[in-house]
């Protein structure tokens, strides 16, 4: 069926091609004064494996016409443009966990944005083998690129939208592990194994104060306040996790301890540098469960503090806090001293 005057044109390409239908469209003419003819000037809006795919495009163009040069941006191309405009707004934490779901997209990279449907991003989604925060991650990342691309006419505003249509429910890593917290007979089993053995301490230390493991390797003692019974996080995996963490009096007496090594961290090696995490899973961390006879990885801790905070009847903004997590809606990326006080005596509470 012949197509309208003005329209635009499909045909396909000769040979083995994969995409070898042509969607275009007639932007102009250009007069040849030597032939004294005027020709046709075409701007190609894409290549397709079939012809139903570029009527389709050809017919979304006329119904909603773009930048052709803009639509030929690529997944990857919008990544960098619109990280190199976000990433002074940012830490540079959050930038890293950027840079970590934009890896995990790989198969849309070189996709341009105008060929990436639903069934594109659910694909990737499914098959990413990652667990619901990092995909909640992910699908926050592709809002903002969505985002951009419409800000600069790249998309239209219907075609941003489909982001919100990415199902993450039924996603995951098969293979995950499952977290179990610390019982309150393997705490108190911990407590009776730290006289006279050190090492138990930082177990204790973890459960006590919910810190992540790699915040606890890189605490330095000049970030530990023990008259005022807290330490600074300094560095973390999000912008929630820069804060003040309250010291229990429990575990003041570990701190102590540790503070009198010749090292600037808190916890490090017989070198007195910062303890390395495959160093400490294998030297410490598997021994000690061996000899308690326990189950546990270290991020166990973490969930044991959250499990015992709300045991005790800690309200969930103050959990949030003490353990570094975002809030819901509200921006509590950094904590005043005024909330010292709030988050020690719910500490002491457990």
């Amino acid at each position: 069926m012949k197509l309208p005057n003005g329209y635009g044109s499909v045909y396909k390409l000769s040979g083995h091609r994969r995409n070898p239908w042509v969607a275009r469209k007639t932007t102009g003419w250009t007069f040849d004064e030597e032939k004294g003819k005027s020709y046709p000037v075409y701007a190609f809006i894409g290549y397709y494996p079939s012809r139903k795919e570029a009527l389709e495009a050809l017919s979304n163009y006329n119904q909603n016409p773009y930048d052709i040069e803009a639509s030929k941006i690529t997944f990857e191309e919008v990544y960098e443009k619109w990280i190199e405009e976000h990433s002074p707004k940012v830490s540079e934490a959050t930038i890293k966990m950027y840079g970590t779901c934009f890896r995990a997209m790989k198969d849309l990279h070189k996709m341009k944005m105008t060929d990436i449907k639903l069934a594109h991003l659910q694909g990737v989604f499914d098959s990413t083998g990652k667990n619901t925060p990092m995909l909640e991650r992910m699908k926050s990342l592709l809002n903002c690129m969505f985002e951009y691309c419409v800000k600069y006419e790249i998309l239209t505003k219907d075609r941003r939208d489909m982001v919100s249509y990415l199902d993450i429910t039924k996603t995951g890593n098969p293979n995950r592990l499952e977290r179990t917290i610390f019982t309150k007979d393997e705490v108190e089993k911990l407590w009776k194994m730290v006289d006279g053995n050190e090492r138990f301490q930082i177990i204790l230390c973890m459960i006590y104060t919910g810190v992540r493991i790699g915040e606890l390797f890189n605490l330095k003692k000049t970030d530990v306040h023990l008259s005022e019974r807290y330490f600074h996080i300094t560095h973390a995996k999000t912008d929630a996790g820069i804060r003040e963490v309250p010291i229990a009096e429990k575990i003041v007496p570990f701190l102590e301890n540790r503070m009198s090594s010749d090292s600037d961290y808190v916890f490090c090696n017989t070198e007195n540098n910062p303890l390395k995490y495959k160093t400490f899973a294998v030297c410490w961390w598997t021994p000690m469960m061996n000899e308690l006879n326990m189950n546990h990885l270290p991020h166990d801790t973490r969930h044991t503090c959250v499990t015992m905070l709300t045991e005790a009847g800690v309200d969930e903004r103050t959990i949030r806090k003490i353990v570094g997590h975002k809030g819901k809606g509200v921006t509590e990326a950094v904590y005043t001293h005024l909330d010292l006080p709030s988050k020690l005596e719910a500490i002491n509470r457990i």
